[in-house]
């Protein structure tokens, strides 16, 4: 049977504007889902349907095909069933479909991996993600009514403690796999149904953790990074000019050149060589001047004219392997180094080639606070390989 992952991705949204491809944690929120999705391996095709320009490119990115919907399902009263149902009536080939929600950041290939086997091998018909919750609930009180509020799920006179009570299972929205027939029938729940029990911490939902900070402290926390295992990162690599700089040279009447920087993206550098991570700077141009002027005790290569060649002599000089380098470029000539890194970001302002390679595009601008932005990210990712290590 083909089974099919569907994200469903409208352009137009009630609260944030285009929240599908605004960055989480420096990947577009639809980059999370659909790289469980690929690395999961249990789908026969992987597809984004959506009504918007930019999303479809970043769907293609991240190795989705496309189904472009139409505007009758892109409607702010359009429900997610409608959407589904185009999407079958355009692919015959498709007999199971797994709706994967864009606002699930957390999820991870292995829970796609078991639910897939359930409606694969053991024969269900429908199955849904839940998450356990120990909450009392009471009734609702009606302003005006003259009623008291009774317990739902609780004795008050025997309170359950937390470790006493299994709790209970509620939708979480994260994934719905359904067959052919009960979709077209109108159901995403049906048949022979089951649920999936995801972990509390993957459980995490956007349209609720509408506070984007926390809800980027929880993925970087939870989030799947892809198969390897992440590895404490040792060296990072900056490009000099977009980068450290905001890429522009300004010239005095005698002909000498000035550039500016932030001090927070010095500091940016202080923080890592304080926790042991050496930082080299690079550039295509020969401004060895401007770097003695900026004392940064970094070494450094001007006029590279080859970017890899630099980045691979000095990883295999420090005897490290790719996962435990960080690369910070902006232009097309740090593409391939972009990609080679283990880590890997760019300013909001470097060009299209290089936010494509890019694992991380930092808020701030070349020159802004970029290099400060990706060290906090480095950090971060480091209290996740911490974390895994204990456990």
């Amino acid at each position: 049977a083909h089974l099919a992952a569907l994200v469903l991705a409208r352009g137009g949204s009630k609260g944030i504007r285009l929240k599908n491809i605004k960055l989480l944690a420096g990947v577009p929120l639809i980059g999370w889902v659909l790289r469980a999705a690929v690395d999961a391996g249990v789908f026969h095709s992987i597809w984004v349907s959506t009504d918007h320009d930019e999303i479809e490119k970043v769907a293609k990115q991240f190795g989705a095909q496309v189904h472009r919907r139409s505007p009758e399902v892109s409607q702010d009263s359009s429900t997610s069933l409608e959407a589904i149902k185009e999407f079958l009536h355009h692919h015959h080939e498709v007999d199971i479909v797994g709706n994967i929600q864009a606002t699930s950041p957390c999820l991870h290939p292995s829970d796609l991996i078991k639910v897939a086997d359930l409606i694969q091998r053991e024969g269900f018909d429908s199955v849904f993600s839940v998450v356990r919750r120990h909450q009392f609930r009471w009734s609702e009180v009606k302003k005006g009514e003259n009623k008291m509020t009774e317990p739902q799920n609780l004795n008050p006179a025997k309170r359950y403690r937390r470790q006493d009570w299994p709790g209970e299972l509620y939708e979480n929205g994260s994934f719905y796999f359904a067959k052919r027939h009960l979709i077209e029938k109108g159901y995403l729940q049906g048949g022979k149904m089951a649920y999936y029990e995801m972990r509390a911490e993957h459980s995490v939902d956007i349209d609720i953790d509408i506070d984007w900070p926390i809800a980027e402290q929880r993925v970087l926390s939870f989030g799947y990074f892809g198969k390897e295992p992440l590895k404490e990162v040792k060296l990072l690599v900056c490009s000099i000019d977009g980068c450290l700089t905001n890429g522009r040279i300004y010239v005095t009447e005698d002909q000498k050149e000035m550039v500016s920087y932030d001090y927070r993206d010095i500091v940016g550098i202080e923080l890592l060589k304080k926790r042991g991570i050496q930082v080299r700077l690079i550039s295509e141009r020969d401004c060895s001047k401007t770097l003695s002027a900026m004392q940064l005790g970094c070494i450094a290569k001007v006029s590279a004219t080859n970017k890899l060649q630099v980045l691979e002599d000095w990883q295999k000089d420090m005897g490290l392997s790719w996962k435990e380098v960080a690369y910070l470029g902006n232009e097309e000539s740090d593409v391939e180094c972009l990609k080679k890194a283990g880590m890997s970001g760019v300013p909001a302002d470097a060009c299209a080639l290089a936010q494509k390679a890019a694992g991380y595009i930092c808020k701030s601008n070349g020159g802004c606070g970029a290099v400060r932005e990706f060290a906090e990210h480095i950090f971060l990712l480091l209290e996740k390989v911490n974390s895994a290590r204990k456990q």
